[in-house]
């Protein structure tokens, strides 16, 4: 019963993001005021106002870093082996990384922070902010860089790569929430009571927002395309990688808050950045699509049974 209650509102939300599309009781197009707000104004300060009020465990970043991007890392060379086999024509090297992509980038900010927020409380604000903090440029970064190398297109330097990687981190709000959290908590002063009240009405925005949004954005996903891909793509991201990742959260020795973190996180469903990552090389668009579609639906399932497995190491 208490996993219900934690699990079964945050899909209601996002059931009610799609549900309000669907009787067009606003546009589609509602999603992008609505992300803009949750992503550059509510969480960034929910991101902000938890770093510089919780108390935050004693836990080694490498360690957290190693147990979640060693599962990432463990799952995405499955992802690259699993695609070489499916693959008809060999040399489509460039579809394998985006099958990789679409079978590691989970929905960490939209689905991730709210349930983590819900199962574990404000103590995981400092675990949760170790792995925000390299995830969406660590990702794009290995992505860019191992499309470039199968494709042998030899556009550019690194340096070119890795520019415009560098500078979207730079401008990114949750990144912007996260540094200037850890900034003034570092200063000691603290929140007044009429700016904490503030930053708290905000910030309760936040979660709520981003599911509705996440709910709006799921119309525009289809399931369609090679059914094998994505029932691959969904059996790497919502079992192998978060088996993984709870494997190596224990043999890391890493304490119930953190451990978590990474499970939950390494169980989130594929997300949007996935399909944009497919869209902008036109590779396997429609089974990355598919993957985000029904990997949010199969999670109302898998979840439960994660949160609950969280529950109890706990």
């Amino acid at each position: 019963m208490a996993t219900l209650l934690i699990v079964a509102p945050v899909f209601a939300l996002i059931a009610a993001g799609y549900a309000s599309v669907l009787f067009r009781f606003v546009s589609e197009g509602a999603h992008k005021g609505i992300s803009e707000f949750a992503f550059s104004i509510a969480i960034p300060a929910l991101l902000f106002r938890t770093i510089v009020v919780s108390e935050f465990p004693d836990v080694s970043p490498y360690r957290m870093w190693g147990a979640y991007y060693g599962a990432l890392a463990l799952t995405w060379i499955a992802a690259l082996l699993i695609s070489a086999i499916m693959r008809e024509k060999r040399e489509d090297r460039e579809d394998g990384v985006v099958f990789a992509i679409g079978s590691v980038y989970g929905n960490i900010v939209m689905l991730g922070i709210p349930l983590v927020l819900s199962v574990l409380g404000n103590e995981a604000a400092g675990p949760m902010s170790l792995i925000l903090s390299v995830n969406t440029p660590l990702l794009w970064l290995c992505g860019i860089l191992q499309m470039e190398l199968v494709s042998r297109k030899g556009t550019g330097s690194p340096l070119a790569v890795l520019r415009p990687v560098l500078a979207d981190l730079v401008r990114n709000p949750l990144m912007l929430g996260i540094g200037f959290g850890v900034i003034w908590r570092f200063t000691g002063l603290g929140l007044t009571p009429v700016v904490d009240k503030t930053i708290e009405l905000l910030a309760q925005a936040g979660s709520p927002a981003a599911l509705i949004a996440l709910g709006i954005n799921l119309f525009r996903f289809q399931v369609k395309g090679e059914t094998k891909s994505v029932l691959v793509m969904c059996a790497l991201k919502l079992l192998a990688m978060p088996a993984i990742a709870f494997a190596l959260a224990k043999l890391l020795n890493l304490p119930p808050v953190a451990s978590g973190v990474i499970v939950l996180f390494a169980a989130m469903p594929t997300g949007a950045n996935a399909y944009i990552f497919a869209a902008q090389y036109q590779r396997l668009v429609n089974p990355v699509s598919g993957a985000v579609a029904l990997g949010t639906l199969l999670a109302a399932v898998t979840l439960p049974v994660v949160v609950m497995l969280v529950a109890g190491v706990r």
